[in-house]
């Protein structure tokens, strides 16, 4: 008889490209953020590095981008996932908000600009990931 054995996955678990997976989505996400942030600062958008940016406008324009490429980078997590694309993109998701939380209470007593500014990044985390998830499921079902 060679039915499936119950006590065995289908799916085998692939750590490897798991983890390839959530590291290129993060890199992927953060480059482009890191990037759209120096050109901004080379074309003196934003000021220098290492000076406070205090206008809001300029911080609401840090986080819409920001926001963008949290949910191209979790899509981007979903995608190269080996089995669960929506657990994959919530980890990178739960990375992100565990780094920007730690960016928050590290930033506010700086003085670095709004407070609401890294705060907004850490609750956003958690909802790009998903959005990234849900939006490669969409790709799947057309």
């Amino acid at each position: 008889m060679s039915g499936p054995n119950p006590g065995v996955n289908p799916q085998p678990r692939r750590l490897g490209r798991s983890t390839a997976a959530v590291l290129v989505g993060i890199v992927v996400g953060a480059g482009l953020s890191l990037g759209t942030d120096q050109v901004l600062h080379v074309l003196h958008v934003y000021p220098p590095w290492g000076e406070p940016m205090y206008d809001p406008k300029l911080n609401l324009l840090a986080l819409s981008y920001r926001i963008v490429f949290a949910i191209l980078g979790s899509y981007i997590i979903a995608r190269m996932a080996p089995y669960s694309p929506m657990r994959h993109a919530l980890v990178g998701g739960l990375i992100g908000f565990v780094v920007s939380l730690a960016g928050a209470i590290a930033a506010i007593p700086m003085n670095l600009g709004p407070i609401w500014y890294p705060i907004a990044l850490a609750l956003t985390a958690l909802p790009c990931a998903w959005l990234g998830g849900i939006l490669y499921r969409a790709t799947q079902e057309t």
